[in-house]
């Protein structure tokens, strides 16, 4: 059962489901497509384009303020633990360190740029991505990986930082897709 008002989304599809363990900070930036699960322990502090047939798994983080945004294409995936960080501190810059109560004109070198799941991509278990990252269709990424750059199209990838390991199939998944209506 969820405590969670899905009225307070931007937009909510049918047959959504998250947990009553869910903080969404601020909903109202943030678009659910359908067939959407969300579990316990999903933290998340950007607005958000979620497409169709999504699972994000317990205590994923998704973060970078209000400013940050997450794109989810259709049949994407978050594993339990991933981390995607769409907006973080640029260390070079001379501002303050980001901490609560810091106006925005003494931090100068905040970092935000869209993180993008093109449809059919997916993230292993305890995965962390970086700001700006787009990850290509159909691309994997294997548990506790970290992406520091765009992954290429239906290839799977592993380590730190992540590098390609071999090329995944796509034609079976289309077929399956295609008959859940996905063009």
């Amino acid at each position: 059962m969820s405590n969670f008002d899905l009225k307070t989304l931007k937009n909510c599809g049918e047959d959504v489901r998250i947990s009553r363990f869910v903080e969404i900070v601020r909903p109202h930036l943030v678009s659910i497509g359908n067939h959407v699960a969300i579990d316990s322990g999903f933290y998340m502090t950007t607005g958000g384009d979620l497409g169709d047939h999504i699972h994000i798994a317990a205590h994923v983080a998704v973060v970078g303020g209000e400013k940050a945004f997450l794109k989810m294409g259709h049949f994407t995936n978050i594993a339990v633990g991933g981390r995607i960080i769409c907006g973080s501190d640029e260390f070079l810059g001379e501002g303050l360190i980001t901490a609560p109560g810091i106006p925005d004109r003494f931090r100068d070198n905040i970092k935000t740029n869209p993180v993008v799941f093109e449809d059919f991509a997916n993230l292993g278990a305890n995965v962390v991505i970086l700001p700006g990252v787009t990850l290509g269709e159909g691309s994997v990424v294997g548990a506790c990986s970290l992406v520091i750059e765009d992954t290429k199209p239906w290839t799977i990838y592993a380590g730190t930082p992540a590098r390609p390991i071999k090329a995944r199939k796509s034609k079976k998944m289309l077929d399956f897709a295609g008959r859940l209506g996905y063009r």
